[in-house]
């Protein structure tokens, strides 16, 4: 952790440690140049020694400082510190919604207005086609007015996203597309399936779909339909539901096209709760999912039977005689007929038992059928057990992971006899996978994703100017297409970019020394140092002037802040005229004297401390040497 008052790359001071996350840790820090609060993002340190890691996050707080809207955390700057990288970013007074909707449901008009402002967001980076893929309530500030930032875009990329990866998070998971869940590309309806997750949330106090683990939460989103939120808050307006539905549908083609669609319809449902209750045959305007009814286990009745009753026939035979009481049986009887009777009332009265045993002693007690889908097959295997049910296995191709549950018989939530089989249908896996998009991966990572998907990585190298060697630019078959189990799949990673010559910048401006270095794909990044040359003149830079670097490699340039000053040479001049010269150059005076035998150096300065060409800080002393008379020798004296 690092120290309150701690001043970071010479520019900021840490007044206090934030919050963490798994990727970096988050401080208030005062930006002493600019007087300004920033929150500072700090990578911890097992990922700064990742170089390809810290070139992937060095990307990303690039284009994130592209987003410059007001519903967007800005991204002022970046560099290192300590053997580690940060982010200098906005600093946003509030709460994160989470810690909002943490406590309890939002009104209608309340989640609709945040949303609004969420998607204003969205809209702006899908513009410029970012896409933040881990929009969340933790990823939202709210300050006391309710005006909404989004954080975190762009930058969140540069950290593990799959769900199946070490470090992945529940919270995570809830949030996720099914599309994101399922290792497909992500494209702008990810985000607005996730928008639409939060907004369900805000409504009902909680996220549509929960598990144990991230894994049976993933399939949940890419299985179930989405529940209703009018089954948690029946008092929500139908058309509101409706839209949730839409926001959530499994399929993207089936959500909204694009961030202003799903504006426009939350619009419509503000301006009806301004005006009261609505009818719910209203709500056919937002094509909400259809529902599907499950037929009815009762027969119709026939259409004869609702007619007339059929007269008796003409001739009725008259009912046979009573049966004797059991036990007694008819003396009428031939002996044969006689014992087969026999026969019949001995089975009668043992069925008669058997029912009266099951009748006094009861059935099988009941015992509740648990939830198992979304978990390995041996997780479930001992929670079925636990309950006291008897666990049978059958095992299917399916987009789910190997060895999970996908599907359970009977439904969880069932009640049934103690030692009742529960079927476990559980995924081969796919016979054919999908390519999980390992675009932008590091060429380790890339090779093991491939791996766990039943793949064979091939890899082909090929120079890249944009890419940083190492990074996976492309694969075959591209991502989310479908390939045979253990088929190969060939990586073509970047090589390295260019090789670029940094220019000389020393004495230009600022700001022509940062347009040069630009222009040739490198980053610069201006520091401020004391100098007598003039305000904002580069007076120093590194790399230095001819050396090699990689295209879109920093550059540090150093600019005058014209703080010092040169000490002027006043050597040779009379003392008065030496002493005006450094007080017109803003230096102090301190004179000395030194005897001279020479008449042309009385009165005259005979050296200076420092020397005259050198800067030193304005109000400094320069000591002068001035030369005085020596004092007569006395004549010699005569015996």
């Amino acid at each position: 952790m690092i120290a309150e008052g701690t001043v970071i790359d010479g520019r900021y001071r840490v007044l206090g440690k934030l919050g963490a996350g798994g990727m970096a840790d988050v401080y208030c820090a005062e930006d002493t140049h600019l007087g300004r609060k920033v929150a500072l993002k700090l990578l911890h340190a097992r990922f700064a020694q990742d170089q390809e890691f810290v070139e992937r996050f060095r990307r990303e707080a690039s284009s994130a400082a592209g987003l410059q809207h007001p519903n967007v955390v800005g991204v002022y700057d970046r560099g290192e510190f300590d053997g580690t990288y940060y982010i200098a970013m906005e600093y946003c007074e509030g709460r994160t919604l989470k810690d909002i909707v943490a406590r309890t449901a939002l009104d209608p008009a309340r989640a609709i207005a945040i949303t609004k402002q969420m998607l204003v967001a969205a809209r702006f980076a899908h513009r410029r086609n970012v896409i933040h893929r881990d929009l969340k309530p933790q990823n939202v500030i709210l300050d006391a007015e309710d005006n909404v930032k989004v954080t975190d875009f762009g930058i969140a990329r540069a950290g593990a996203s799959d769900i199946t990866e070490v470090g992945a998070i529940m919270g995570t998971a809830q949030y996720l597309s099914p599309e994101q869940a399922q290792g497909r590309p992500v494209t702008e309806a990810s985000d607005l399936y996730s928008i639409g997750v939060v907004l369900f949330e805000m409504l009902t106090g909680r996220a549509p779909f929960d598990g144990d683990s991230a894994v049976a939460v993933a399939l949940k989103h890419v299985n179930q339909p989405a529940p209703s939120p009018r089954e948690a808050v029946p008092s929500l307006p139908p058309e509101l539901e409706a839209v949730v539905l839409k926001a959530l549908a499994k399929d993207p083609a089936q959500r909204y096209g694009d961030a202003d669609s799903f504006i426009k319809d939350l619009e419509v449902v503000e301006a009806r709760l301004r005006q009261g209750p609505v009818d719910v045959e209203s709500t056919a305007v937002f094509a909400p999912m259809a529902a599907t009814t499950a037929p009815t286990a009762l027969a119709p009745v026939p259409a004869a039977a609702a007619g007339p009753t059929a007269p008796p026939p003409a001739d009725i035979e008259p009912a046979p005689p009573p049966p004797p009481a059991i036990g007694e049986p008819p003396e009428q009887l031939p002996d044969g007929s006689r014992r087969r009777w026999l026969a019949a009332a001995l089975l009668g009265g043992l069925a008669v038992l058997a029912l009266l045993a099951f009748l006094v002693f009861g059935s099988a007690d009941k015992v509740t059928v648990p939830p198992v889908v979304g978990q390995t097959l041996e997780q479930a295997r001992q929670r079925v057990d636990r309950a006291g049910l008897d666990v049978e296995v059958k095992r299917r191709t399916d987009q789910a992971p190997r060895d999970f549950v996908f599907e359970q018989s009977p439904n969880p939530g069932q009640e049934v006899d103690e030692g009742s089989v529960v079927t476990l249908f559980v995924s081969n896996g796919p016979s054919t996978v999908r390519v999980p998009d390992v675009v932008g991966q590091e060429v380790a990572d890339a090779r093991r994703r491939l791996r766990r998907a039943d793949l064979r990585p091939d890899v082909e190298r090929e120079a890249s100017t944009e890419v940083a060697a190492g990074i996976v630019l492309r694969t075959d078959p591209g991502p989310g297409r479908p390939a045979e189990r253990d088929s190969t799949v060939t990586l073509v990673v970047s090589s390295g970019p260019d090789q670029v010559t940094v220019p000389s910048v020393i004495g230009e401006t600022q700001e022509d020394a940062v347009s040069r270095l630009r222009e040739e794909g490198l980053s610069p990044i201006v520091r401020e140092r004391a100098s007598s040359e003039p305000v904002d003149t580069v007076i120093e830079q590194t790399p230095a002037a001819g050396q090699e670097v990689e295209e879109g490699s920093s550059v540090t340039i150093f600019v005058s802040n014209g703080e010092v000053r040169e000490v002027p040479d006043v050597t040779g001049l009379p003392q008065s005229e030496a002493e005006a010269d450094l007080d017109d150059a803003g230096f102090g005076v301190n004179v000395r004297t030194r005897e001279t035998d020479q008449p042309d150096e009385e009165g005259i300065v005979l050296s200076q401390s420092p020397r005259g060409g050198v800067e030193r800080r304005e109000g400094a002393t320069v000591t002068i040497t001035v030369g005085e008379p020596a004092p007569p020798v006395p004549p010699e004296e005569t015996p």
